[in-house]
């Protein structure tokens, strides 16, 4: 029944851009409308929306793994060229959505065997769909947010000093599966100088007292994602690491609470800048505010500059202001965060304070 309403709300989407057809292929919009998540391989996987009904096209192999929906299930064997069956199912003029991360060698495939069709993306179909997340998602995210804090809740007790990196991740990649989920999907340890490389690899960089030391992390559980971010130093802290850690927190907190239902996401982007723009480290906050999150880790709503798309009840997003001061040291907290009627909700409740760790 679930799926069902999500083809129908996706229909009347459609209807109202002028679409004939949508195929999505891997990538999350196909779980979000059949449940069925396609292993990405050089067999075409592909489900193809339109006004008659839902058919999954896929490959003999990998049927046994779907379980049935309301959707026909086409199994196309290895001789067959499963375009021609998607193609034929497209009317020769017709206006096609398709999804973002449909492979480019499927794609070409069908420009050559449907020339005179429109193509488009099918991102803005899905996406006022997908961002506003019922009670069941919401719950769902609330229970990866809360395993995520079960670990953070843990870190003070890990062993930092004299420890790689990638040690550290592993042990914080353990974490996640221990308390709940089903797979970790990253972790970001980055400490002294990495830690003002946002996006930094675990390395074999052994951890020194002194160094602040960023620990980002997420991953799945029960399909839904979480992301957290939380800083830590070793041993006692500067007086210059303890105001570049508050002013991210005040930025975090005034990001958080101008979260309310008509804000547009650009918005709070602005709230979170200004704080640290009025405290002299504005050229150093060098990312966008937050993300949303759901079936995967980063989708729509983005908080950025630019995008004044309005915030609505049941979008969901993180909030993670951040400072780099390059080849010294960062800090970054995020939490993932609900909008109600009321305003903006956490997820994430596990300390945001610089904790010391050994």
């Amino acid at each position: 029944m679930l799926f069902a309403q999500r083809v129908r709300a996706l229909l009347d989407q459609m209807s109202l851009a002028g679409v004939d057809t949508v195929l999505l292929s891997v990538g999350a919009d196909l779980p979000y409308l059949t449940g069925y998540e396609a292993t990405p391989l050089e067999r075409l996987t592909m489900l193809v929306v339109d006004a008659t009904g839902s058919t999954l096209i896929v490959p003999e192999l990998e049927a046994p793994r779907v379980e049935p929906g309301e959707f026909e299930i086409v199994a196309w064997k290895e001789t067959t060229n499963p375009l021609d069956i998607v193609a034929k199912m497209c009317p020769p003029y017709s206006s096609i959505a398709v999804g973002d991360q449909t492979w480019s060698v499927f794609l070409i495939g069908l420009f050559d065997r449907l020339p005179k069709a429109r193509f488009r993306s099918a991102t803005p179909l899905l996406r006022p769909l997908r961002a506003r997340k019922d009670a069941t998602e919401i719950g769902l995210l609330s229970a990866a947010a809360a395993a995520v804090d079960r670990v953070s809740a843990r870190l003070p007790a890990v062993r930092f000093q004299g420890r790689r990196e990638c040690e550290v991740a592993r042990e914080v990649t353990d974490m996640m599966i221990e308390e709940g989920h089903d797979q970790g999907q990253f972790w970001i340890v980055a400490s002294g100088p990495n830690s003002a490389s946002p996006h930094h690899e675990p390395s074999d960089r052994i951890i020194e007292a002194g160094d602040v030391v960023v620990v980002d992390f997420g991953g799945r559980q029960a399909g839904y994602c979480s992301d957290t971010t939380r800083t830590f130093v070793i041993d006692q802290p500067t007086a210059e690491q303890i105001r570049v850690h508050a002013t991210v927190v005040e930025a975090q907190q005034q990001a958080l609470a101008a979260c309310r239902p008509g804000a547009t996401a650009e918005s709070i982007d602005d709230v979170a800048r200004r704080v640290i723009e009025e405290a002299g480290f504005g050229e150093y906050f060098i990312h966008r505010t937050g993300h949303g999150i759901g079936l995967e880790t980063h989708e729509h709503p983005y908080l950025v500059e630019g995008n004044n798309e309005i915030l609505e009840p049941g979008m969901c997003f993180s909030i993670e202001p951040g400072i780099y001061l390059p080849g010294r040291f960062g800090v970054r907290i995020e939490d993932i965060v609900v909008m109600t009627e009321s305003g903006g909700r956490p997820l994430n409740n596990s300390d945001r304070s610089l904790r010391v760790v050994s």
